[in-house]
């Protein structure tokens, strides 16, 4: 008999996945679990798009037209102090491909990928996926869910570790790493010769602090690859574009995996995406200043309600600790989906140190917020006896 190989059935069943499958067939739950932004691709960027179509029905090279990589090129110069040529770019299908495109350039069966935990969901099934072990070091509420390098050094093993996972801002915690921390995560990788795959999704969804991009450090062009996306800044996450930069050896390989895996980023998009890289900046702090507003009005309800949110520095995401209610994410999370009509995310998502707590996205309108944490208030108050 036919079978679904092993290495398939033991990826993690995501909790999102199912949650969104219900939110999105009952109408009169409030989501605030999708990690995507709720605003319109910008306009000039849609306008340009029809303008194009025509042009772009034809592959790509793999790794990007040479016109986009040439305006990353100048994007991660002025942005991120980062001094590359085109030949250290790949353009991807969204900054997830191209991670995975990195660990399979990377990682041998039974070596080691180090990542913090909480962290983006996907990082674990990726490691899996090439037959890589993940290891964990814990980020704690208490120290605002930022890296700590000496429980980097703990976890390292000389032997079998290849690749440290790091993303600034942080999905699930908002969480921007300082540039003093980055400093040490740099001499940690040096001394260890660890590739840092340095995801920076919501680079520009930033309130009250500065991205800093470990790449454009002294003596890391040789250890970095820096992972970016046009979904977030731009809201273009159905035009599925990203890329990495990095040491061009690994570019190159990265590439020649691509060309297996995906053959090329779409033509349409990537144009779109050179057209992006040109738009002022009032689009995206348009945005910004959306974000910061319902941020603001999000963590101070929490925590009014007991639910202890940490104010987050980036990304639109709040992460709650449940503790005065429950030990249990899952459970917590699927009974306020279903008696408060509110979709969140469980903590257990992001990793096992993510147990009580769980994610709210605040890229939902601002009234749906609103509506949402009232309707949590009332719940709690209801229930607050019978939910551990």
């Amino acid at each position: 008999m036919k079978h679904i190989s092993e290495r398939e059935l033991q990826l993690p069943e995501a909790q999102i996945g199912r949650l969104l499958k219900i939110a999105a067939e009952d109408k009169s739950i409030i989501s605030m679990s999708v990690g995507e932004p709720d605003f319109l691709t910008p306009k000039p960027l849609l306008s340009y798009a029809k303008t194009i179509i025509n042009k772009s029905t034809h592959y790509s090279p793999t790794s990007g037209i040479h016109e986009l990589k040439e305006a990353i090129v100048k994007k991660l110069k002025k942005d991120n102090k980062i001094n590359l040529s085109p030949e250290n770019i790949m353009v991807s299908c969204g900054s997830q491909q191209a991670i995975f495109t990195a660990l399979l350039s990377t990682v041998d069966p039974g070596e080691q990928v180090i990542i913090p935990n909480p962290s983006y969901l996907a990082y674990i099934p990726a490691i899996d996926l090439v037959n890589g072990t993940p290891i964990y070091f814990k980020l704690d509420q208490e120290n605002n869910f930022e890296i700590n390098p000496d429980k980097i050094k703990e976890v390292i093993d000389k032997k079998k570790s290849e690749v440290l996972i790091i993303n600034t801002p942080s999905n699930p915690t908002g969480t921007v790493i300082s540039k003093k921390i980055l400093e040490e995560i740099a001499d940690i990788a040096v001394e260890n010769d660890l590739y840092v795959f340095s995801d920076e999704a919501y680079e520009k969804l930033i309130y009250d602090k500065k991205h800093v991009s470990i790449g454009s450090l002294n003596g890391m062009q040789d250890y970095v690859v820096t992972f970016h996306t046009f979904s977030k800044s731009y809201a273009m996450c159905g035009f599925r574009l990203g890329f990495a930069a990095g040491p061009k050896k690994l570019i190159e390989a990265m590439s020649k995996v691509s060309h297996y895996v995906v053959l090329a980023p779409p033509t349409l998009s990537q144009l779109i995406g050179v057209k992006a890289l040109s738009l002022p900046n009032k689009y995206v702090n348009v945005m910004v200043k959306e974000y910061k507003r319902r941020r603001n009005f999000l963590v101070k309800r929490l925590n009014e309600i007991n639910l202890e949110t940490k104010m987050p520095d980036g990304a639109f995401y709040a992460f709650s600790s449940i503790k005065n209610y429950s030990n249990n994410s899952n459970n917590f999370a699927e009974k306020i989906l279903k008696k408060a009509k509110v979709a969140v995310v469980p903590g257990t998502e992001f990793g096992r140190y993510g147990e009580g707590f769980i994610r709210f996205s605040y890229a939902t309108n601002y009234s749906l917020i609103e509506k949402a944490i009232d309707r949590l208030e009332k719940f709690l108050k209801k229930k607050s006896n019978s939910l551990a």
